[in-house]
């Protein structure tokens, strides 16, 4: 497995994270402005610098706090001080670098390495990180397709879908794409509003009509399933993806259908910001198979999950790195996850989120029989490869994206 590109989806603007620290423990600017009535004790500033020395040299608790308190009487008894010139601060104490940055996105890699070393430039060298925040949607002409998927078994998304699919034809002139069973939901067929509009709109069947080139952009009605949904149709290039949130989880549904109209003629002229979510390239390889026989594959979206199916014993998964041997998973599963699909069935295994910009591949075990084995984060551009072990008692069950679920046995592989 390994990531093949990015996807568009469009989201809520990224900003940037973190910001720009203030320092804190700067010292007291300026001096007592009667400095001869100060008299042998110095000036205020004198007496702060040699209090913040003895400070720095003390080494427990109870030196400190006396040294703390005798800056404040130094400071206190300067009757010609200002309030702001008495005022002193604590120092403050972090770790890591200072100030902090004001970005996720790690800077430009260096290509240069002391006076002599360099990074061979390729073709697929990467010389800038682009902001998330500065990455917006622009057409190369007019979007006049869309395709609306809608949440099955769901009786609360059929009044937004009606009034969504008749704005879109009445409004916008648009051609309208749904699936098939929408055509033939007696929910749907029952109510006059949707028979109205019903012989304008275009329907496809799932595995049978490609849709590569007729959509140009999509509009799903439901949760997070709904969008993995729409992201298995398209197995070659995403079109964008505008996502409203009906349905009962939300990690990648932004939108609110309140005001979908103002929501949607944004995107429609352009003006709409761009999250970009990569996809894991998975092939199986069977034992048996000619091995130069070109193998179907799938995009997925979220994760690859290889478990034991049914079978009482622990799986044994042998786990491969750019074809050299990791590690050996003792449990019941093994989860790789996109950026995107860290957030689902990764977290609830112990796993961490990783922002979707970050170009990862997280591996996860699944209750693993072992205290070393935790989750992992590999880059983007490796390969995985997943074999059954040659001891293991039963075969593993492989899902993708919680579909196409088949068996992998001894002398399969995954990658």
């Amino acid at each position: 497995m390994k990531v093949q590109h990015a996807e568009e989806a469009f989201g809520s603007s990224a900003g940037r994270y973190g910001g720009v620290a203030t320092d804190t423990s700067a010292a007291i600017q300026g001096s007592c402005p009667r400095r001869e009535d100060v008299g042998n004790s110095g000036t205020c500033s004198d007496r702060s610098a040699a209090a913040k020395t003895a400070a720095t040299a003390t080494i427990n608790r109870s030196d400190t706090a006396t040294t703390a308190a005798a800056v404040g009487r130094v400071d206190d008894d300067c009757k010609n001080c200002t309030a702001e010139q008495r005022r002193v601060r604590k120092p403050r104490r972090r770790s890591g670098s200072w100030p902090r940055t004001r970005s996720l996105n790690a800077p430009s890699p260096v290509q240069q390495f002391g006076p002599c070393g360099r990074i061979m430039k390729t073709s697929a060298l990467v010389t800038t990180i682009q902001d998330p925040a500065s990455q917006r949607l622009t057409w190369a002409k007019n979007p006049l397709s869309v395709l609306v998927i809608k949440k099955v078994r769901d009786m609360s998304v059929l009044p937004p879908f009606i009034e969504l699919v008749r704005w879109l034809t009445q409004e916008k002139s648009m051609i309208v794409f749904v699936e098939h069973s929408v055509m033939e939901d007696t929910m749907l067929s029952s109510n006059s509003g949707f028979m109205e509009i019903r012989e304008k709109l275009n329907s496809f069947q799932d595995s049978k009509d490609d849709l590569t080139d007729k959509i140009d952009f999509i509009i799903c009605l439901g949760g997070d399933g709904t969008l993995l949904y729409a992201s298995l149709l398209f197995q070659k290039s995403v079109p964008p993806v505008m996502a409203f949130h009906l349905g009962s989880l939300g990690f990648l549904t932004p939108f609110k259908f309140d005001n979908f109209q103002q929501q949607v003629t944004n995107v429609l002229e352009g003006h709409a910001a761009l999250t970009l979510r990569s996809r894991l390239r998975c092939i199986i390889v069977k034992k048996n198979e000619d091995k130069d026989k070109p193998q179907p594959n799938l995009l997925v979206l979220n994760e690859v999950v290889i478990d034991r199916g049914p079978s009482p014993y622990l799986s044994n998964i042998d786990l491969f790195l750019d074809r050299k041997y990791i590690t050996s998973v003792q449990g019941d599963g093994l989860i790789i996850s996109t950026p995107t699909g860290s957030t689902a069935y990764a977290v609830a295994a112990g796993a961490s989120m990783i922002h979707p910009s970050v170009p990862a591949i997280m591996v996860t075990p699944i209750c693993p029989h072992s205290l070393s084995f935790r989750p992992i984060v590999v880059p983007a551009g490796v390969e995985l490869s997943i074999t059954v072990s040659p001891d293991s008692r039963n075969t593993a069950w492989v899902s993708f994206d919680g579909r196409n679920r088949q068996e992998i046995s001894h002398g399969d592989r995954l990658c």
